[in-house]
């Protein structure tokens, strides 16, 4: 007799879609995949809220949920409606006071309202926005897999990982973060499992040590 399966859902990044997870790889004899899609949000809902309908998509009891950089903040607000077996967060933030300088500085001056979304809807924009203007080269890869170009999304989007305000980080979330990521610097990060040379998309371009790093995390007592 063979033991149920542990499903694993994950929220993409900022924008993405599914296939920014295609070199995840779980033993497929132990582990199902579901990668969610952002849902449009309503006319300015609550990220509290948001997060809610968003967890009205998992469907299978105890389940891990994975969240990458925004999408780990969203997956952390999803966890407060959810029975999970783990959360785990990849190169993201677990409380406002790990967001970089800059994030900081948009949301006391409302900087990120004067970013036009309507027409900042280019994948080299939407790249520059989500994983940093210093390693475009590097990131030209990441422009693939943006595919919410929904204005209203972007501007909530922005809004709520800019202004998020999370003062404590949630219970049991396990965090791996890159030593290299620079729209999260490590240096402000606490309280994470580090992945020595990951950047902010090593998602895509570490899936190998991300996969047996996931597996460790989940069945790990």
């Amino acid at each position: 007799m063979t033991s149920e399966k542990i499903h694993v859902y994950f929220v993409p990044g900022m924008a993405a879609g599914a296939e920014i997870f295609r070199n995840i790889r779980l033993p497929e004899d132990r582990f199902t995949i579901h990668i969610l899609q952002w849902l449009i949000p309503e006319k300015n809902e609550s990220i509290t809220t948001y997060s809610e309908r968003m967890a009205t998509l998992i469907t299978e009891k105890e389940s891990v949920l994975i969240g990458v950089s925004f999408g780990g903040v969203v997956a952390q607000e999803m966890s407060e409606f959810l029975s999970l077996r783990k959360l785990i967060i990849i190169s993201s933030v677990k409380t406002k006071d790990e967001l970089p300088r800059r994030m900081k500085f948009a949301r006391k001056s409302f900087f990120y309202k004067l970013i036009p979304t309507s027409l900042v809807l280019s994948a080299e924009d939407l790249t520059k926005f989500s994983v940093g203007p210093r390693s475009e080269k590097r990131l030209r890869l990441y422009q693939d897999y943006l595919h919410v170009r929904d204005k209203q999304y972007l501007d909530w989007a922005i809004q709520n990982m800019v202004c998020w305000n999370r003062k404590t980080p949630v219970a049991h979330v396990t965090h791996i973060h890159g030593d290299s990521d620079i729209v999260f610097p490590l240096k402000h990060i606490k309280d994470c499992e580090v992945l020595e040379g990951g950047t902010h998309i090593m998602i895509l371009t570490k899936g190998l040590q991300l996969s047996e790093m996931i597996v460790a995390i989940i069945e790990k007592n």
